[in-house]
C-alpha cells in the first residue's frame, strides 16, 4: 500500500517528524517532516565495509593502548619507561593479546581492501576474513581482562564464537519464535525488518 492508501505497488515514503532540512536559515521551509525511503540502498558490501573499518579502528586502538598501561620510569627491576606493564606481569596473556590484535587489524585491512576492489560480499575470502577479524576482536577483549585465568578466557572466547557461528549459520528471521517476530514485524514493501512504516 502506498502513502495514499490505494494499495498500488509503488514504494511509499515514510514520514518522520523532525526539524526541517533547512531549519534556521530563514527560508521558512517546512512543516517539520523529513521523507525517508524505506530502502536506503545499502548493500551487504557497504555494511561489511563499515564493520571492517570499525574493526580496523578498534584493533588499532587496542594495539596502541595496551591494557594496564606503560611503565612511567626506569627502575632497578629492569622496567623501562614506555614498555607495556602487561608484557612484564602477564607475558603469555600479553602475547596472545598482541597476536589477536594484529590478526584482527591485518584481516580487517584485507577485508576493507577486498570490498573496495569489488570482491563479492558472499565470497569465501570475505567470509573467512570477517570471521578471523571479528573473532580476533573478541579475543583481544577477552584477554584484556587480567583478573581471570588465561584458560578461562580461551574457553569464554571459544563459547562466544561457537554461539555466533551457530546463530549466523542457522538462525533466520522466518524461523524465529512467534514472540520474537512480533517484536519487529516487517512492513510489506521494505527489505529491512525494523523499518518504520507510516
Amino acid at each position: 500500500m502506498n502513502s495514499a492508501g490505494n494499495g498500488e505497488g509503488e514504494p511509499s515514503l515514510v514520514q518522520e517528524e523532525g526539524p526541517p532540512p533547512n531549519a534556521g536559515n530563514g527560508d521558512g521551509g517546512g512543516g517539520g517532516l523529513l521523507a525517508h525511503a524505506p530502502n536506503f540502498g545499502a548493500t551487504e558490501a557497504d555494511t561489511l565495509l563499515v564493520v571492517a573499518t570499525l574493526i580496523t579502528a578498534l584493533t588499532y586502538q587496542l594495539g596502541t593502548n595496551i591494557p594496564g598501561g606503560y611503565w612511567q620510569a626506569d627502575d632497578d627491576a629492569g622496567h623501562v619507561a614506555g614498555d607495556p606493564i602487561m608484557r612484564d606481569k602477564h607475558r603469555r596473556r600479553y602475547w596472545l593479546f598482541m597476536a589477536a590484535s594484529w590478526a584482527g587489524f591485518g584481516t580487517s585491512m584485507l577485508l576493507t581492501v577486498g570490498l573496495i576492489t569489488g570482491v563479492p560480499a558472499r565470497s569465501r575470502f570475505v567470509q573467512y576474513a570477517f570471521l578471523v577479524a571479528y573473532s580476533s576482536l573478541v579475543l583481544t577483549f577477552v584477554t584484556s581482562q587480567p583478573r581471570t585465568s588465561l584458560a578461562m578466557d580461551l574457553v569464554i572466547w571459544a563459547a562466544v564464537m561457537a554461539m555466533l557461528a551457530v546463530a549466523t549459520k542457522y538462525l533466520r528471521l522466518d524461523r524465529l519464535p512467534r514472540w520474537a517476530r512480533s517484536l519487529c514485524p516487517a512492513p510489506p514493501l521494505a527489505s529491512c525488518c525494523c523499518s518504520r512504516s507510516s
